[in-house]
């Protein structure tokens, strides 16, 4: 966790001011990974006390004019602004395994960042406000970095209170802050910082309380018990003055607490919290939900067996053509190569569409070979295909249907707009495919069907659905290789898939007008020619969440 956490304290003479804080710097000489055994002692780096800057793994280093002009600013301040006395050069704590060191001293040894704690210090101690008489609090700015801070009181026989708080007349106030930049890190923090620096502030009350009880104790049985003033809150200097004994001076933390280790133990409190609090949070690869064909493609162990195997003619007829399979389609690329514009853009727009596709030719592997290219052009869910068949199969059965030749259509199909033939005509006498020249020997795809006949039918539509509008845009740019054509075409399936189910949603909810789709339409950015598109995307939505949504809805609707 790149951040300071710091002790303040709010002195009756001086104001607030910050009494310990702890950093953490990373420390190449005491990597363990590099095999170094220079002790903390003997490192050059702590020596010089080179420390992470604030923010930033940016080394920093203070010169010892700076030292000098901190020791002196601060020789002149009383023992509840001090913690550590100026020659203590402060404690340090290794993680080997984390490669980070954490330093704890008075203040910060970069100037930049001793005014950015000491500027969170005066907030928090005497311009931001919390409910209550103690407790946590927030704020900051991108410049001066975010504040988590948390006020609290301590017990203290010879403190007089001060009026800006409205604390009792014999406590000192204090706070406890963490500095960072990372506001969303530092927000995300607030429970487990609040939870433990509650649970420190505890332990320091609970130590305060015992010393106070005591001393208490102690100054009722010599007759020096210091009685509260008329109004409950404050005494006149002098009266003050006499009580706590003539020119006595003000206490530290330590001697009010009655621990002289104290420091210590904050060092290890505030290096564990620094260290646990960065553990707890780390940056992680969130993955989003499973793509719809994902889905479809689990339930596709469920469909009908009538889609998944062939007759005892038809496996006959595989294994006899298996030694002359005919050239494969590769790619939509290499259909639209093949084929040309006019043809493939006739094929497309029938299978976006829904409608009925039909291939038909003599070698079935290339039979094949084109339905699979074209099947990627809509949601898996919506595939439903019959590879190669002697025996013309209807629409409801089936939308990708590849047929051997001859195979006849009945009249009713070839007289419905809803469907579309591709006729592949095989060269009657074997044709020599030329090798390509160059060093690498490769022949070029489109020569693979030299000789080969390709005959579509259908119905042409001068209005075209914006999906085949994109998809044939991307194929039309040639700087897109196809690794980033197949990712554009996954997005672009998805991103229609998510209108898809909001129609259906919509569909489910109640009776609806016709303004009222139209207006829908225009939300989800679908034109009128879309909504057949929609429509039938929506059949390939999975199971599972389409009972979910029908759940969904009937659970409203009877509510």
């Amino acid at each position: 966790m790149n951040a300071i956490i710091a002790l303040c304290h709010f002195c009756e003479f001086h104001g607030p001011s910050v009494l310990f804080c702890t950093q953490a710097f990373h420390c190449e000489a005491h990597d363990p990974l590099k095999g170094t055994n220079t002790s903390v002692l003997e490192c050059g780096a702590c020596n010089k006390r080179n420390f992470t800057r604030f923010g930033s793994d940016t080394p920093g280093s203070s010169t010892q004019g700076s030292r000098d002009v901190w020791a002196s600013s601060r020789s002149s301040q009383c023992e509840a602004c001090k913690s550590l006395d100026h020659t203590h050069a402060g404690y340090i704590s290794i993680d080997h395994e984390a490669h980070i060191s954490y330093y704890s001293n008075r203040s910060p040894e970069q100037p930049e960042l001793y005014s950015v704690v000491r500027q969170a210090c005066v907030r928090s101690l005497s311009c931001e406000v919390c409910p209550g008489r103690e407790g946590p609090m927030f704020f900051g700015e991108e410049t001066s970095g975010y504040v988590f801070t948390h006020t609290f009181f301590l017990k203290d026989s010879q403190s007089r209170g001060f009026q800006r708080w409205y604390v009792e007349q014999q406590e000192t106030v204090y706070s406890i802050i963490a500095v960072m930049k990372d506001r969303i890190y530092l927000v995300n923090s607030w429970p487990f910082l609040v939870s433990n620096f509650r649970e420190l502030i505890d332990e320091l009350q609970a130590k305060a309380n015992a010393v106070y009880e005591t001393e208490h104790a102690e100054s009722v049985q010599k007759g020096q018990h210091i009685q509260p003033s008329a109004n409950g809150f404050l005494h006149a200097p002098d009266i003050f003055r006499r009580q706590r004994g003539g020119n006595k001076t003000y206490r530290g933390i330590a001697d009010i607490l009655g621990d002289k280790d104290l420091f210590a133990t904050l060092h290890q409190r505030f290096s564990w919290m620094l260290k646990a609090c960065g553990n707890r949070i780390t940056e992680k690869l969130l993955e989003g939900p499973p793509r719809e064909e994902l889905l479809t493609d689990l339930e596709a162990h469920f469909e009908d067996d009538d889609l998944q195997e062939t007759s005892d003619t038809e496996k006959e007829t595989e294994s006899q053509e298996g030694e002359t399979t005919g050239p494969i389609f590769t790619s939509l690329q290499h259909i639209l190569k093949v084929l040309g514009g006019h043809k493939f853009h006739l094929l497309a727009f029938h299978v976006i569409q829904g409608n009925q596709v039909i291939v038909r030719g003599e070698k079935r592997k290339t039979v094949e070979s084109v339905l699979n290219c074209l099947k990627v052009l809509i949601p898996s869910g919506c595939c439903s295909c019959i590879p190669y068949s002697k025996k013309y199969k209807d629409s409801w059965r089936c939308n990708f249907l590849g047929l051997a030749p001859g195979v006849e259509i009945p009249s009713h199909v070839l007289s419905s707009d809803l469907f579309v033939l591709l006729d592949i005509i095989s060269p009657r006498e074997q044709v020599q495919v030329p090798e390509a020249s160059g060093s690498e020997q490769q022949r070029d795809e489109e020569q693979d069907f030299l000789g080969y006949g390709f005959v579509v039918f259908g119905k042409e539509n001068a209005t075209d659905p914006t999906v085949l509008q994109k998809v044939e845009g991307a194929l039309a740019n040639d700087s897109l290789s196809d690794a980033v054509f197949d990712q554009l075409l996954t997005c672009l399936k998805e991103e229609w898939m998510d209108k898809v189910k909001v129609i259906f949603k919509f569909s489910r909810s109640g009776p609806s007008t016709k303004e009222d789709k139209e207006k829908l339409l225009k939300i989800l950015g679908a034109k009128p020619e879309d909504e057949i598109v929609l429509k039938f995307w929506m059949t390939g939505l999975n199971k599972q969440y389409r009972s979910h949504l029908l759940t969904c809805s009937s659970t409203g609707s009877s509510s």
